[in-house]
């Protein structure tokens, strides 16, 4: 960040008196303003005119948002930072949907930072690459203390949140950052990484998962990192909801019935995430969910429907490079969707798993699940040459 530069101020030399006071001249009076132009008045990209019955639900959505925040399940803002010459998350940046003043307008707790490498990406990079962001969120956490807080499990989130900071989680990442190698998940777990992709990898491909890939899963299981299915095939997650002994998740998957996007997930593929206790996170995006605050809380209403109301929870998916829809424009704008959710009968111990209540859970049940895992078994030393060769 730029220095400022300090303001010189000239002082009077020592004996010089100061020039005697006049009597301070009469302002002149100011003409009437004329009556503003409604049009030429520029609102906030979540705000609109509020009739009184609208007052009530967005009112009660705040208060309810601060006793149970928004843990958001997917940023794509490392990425996006790359981009930007100067920022200042604490001041407010304009050229991002999310900074520390918008997340405390819209009541975030807690934001799984995404590792994401763009498109196009040679795969020789994908380590290098993600160790780079690894680094990136690490400073950019060290560097906004006011607003920020790294954690790496559920204790540590609620201490951020009860500190007032919004707790940073890192993940999810690319299968394609192991390299194929269980001591490279390893090290990236022990500099944080707590949530990986199961996708775009020979040993999670469409076909599902190798042997080896089923041996990366219980390895994540020992270490307390969360499996991303979100964009794996159907074959992956039938796998890997069934010998997953932790919560698996879907950081990005709205309903495919209301929307046929090949990250949506089909009522099948719910119901069985639902039965194991995972998590869907149903991305605030036109693309996935459509144009209204409407249709994305039709697809909550969905997935709750289907997988239950311990199986859904919200994902952001802001700075990623998605359109959002109409009152979700950016970080600040989470009481407009729950306002809507109030509307439709959801009641506050609802909006509470929503919210904080199950990723909560899911961050707890993976620390346990570790802790008891590394009782019974010491790190593997797999190779993929030895499993799938």
């Amino acid at each position: 960040m730029a220095d400022l530069q300090d303001e010189l101020h000239i002082t009077a030399e020592v004996g010089e008196l100061d020039p005697p006071v006049s009597p301070p001249t009469p302002l002149p009076e100011l003409p009437e303003l004329p009556d503003l132009d409604e049009h030429a008045l520029v609102a906030e990209p979540c705000l609109a005119p509020l009739s009184d019955q609208d007052a009530a639900p967005l009112d009660r959505a705040h208060t309810i948002l601060a006793a149970h925040p928004v843990a958001d399940g997917y940023s794509g803002l490392p990425w996006a930072l790359r981009h930007l010459p100067w920022y200042d998350l604490e001041l407010g940046e304009s050229t991002i949907d999310t900074d520390v003043p918008r997340m405390r307008r819209g009541h975030v707790g807690a934001l799984f930072w995404a590792l994401h490498l763009p498109e196009g990406l040679a795969v020789d990079r994908a380590v290098g690459a993600t160790l780079e962001q690894l680094d990136l969120v690490k400073t950019v956490a060290r560097s906004h203390p006011e607003g920020l807080r790294l954690a790496g499990d559920a204790g540590q989130v609620t201490d951020a949140r009860n500190c007032g900071r919004v707790a940073v989680v890192l993940g999810p990442a690319a299968a394609a950052a192991l390299d194929d190698s269980l001591g490279i998940l390893r090290v990236l777990h022990s500099l944080g990484l707590r949530v990986l992709t199961l996708s775009g990898t020979s040993w999670a491909s469409e076909a599902g998962l190798t042997r080896f890939g089923e041996e990366v899963v219980r390895e994540m299981n020992r270490l307390g990192v969360l499996a991303d299915l979100s964009g794996a095939s159907d074959a992956t997650i039938h796998r890997a909801v069934r010998i997953s002994k932790a919560p698996v998740l879907c950081t990005r998957s709205a309903a495919r019935a209301l929307r046929p996007h090949p990250a949506n997930l089909p009522d099948a593929t719910l119901a069985e995430l639902g039965a194991a206790g995972g998590l869907c996170l149903v991305p605030l995006t036109a693309e996935q969910t459509g144009p209204t605050v409407r249709d994305v809380a039709d697809h909550l209403d969905h997935v709750r429907a289907v997988a239950g109301p311990e199986c859904v929870g919200l994902s952001g998916t802001y700075d990623s490079g998605s359109a959002h829809p109409q009152e979700l424009g950016d970080a600040s704008c989470y009481p407009n969707l729950i306002a809507e959710l109030l509307r439709r009968g959801w009641t506050e111990p609802d909006i509470a798993l929503l919210t904080w209540g199950n990723v909560q859970r899911v961050l707890r049940t993976a620390d346990f699940t570790a802790k008891a895992a590394q009782q019974r078994r010491e790190p593997s030393t797999a190779r993929i040459a030895e499993l799938d060769g």
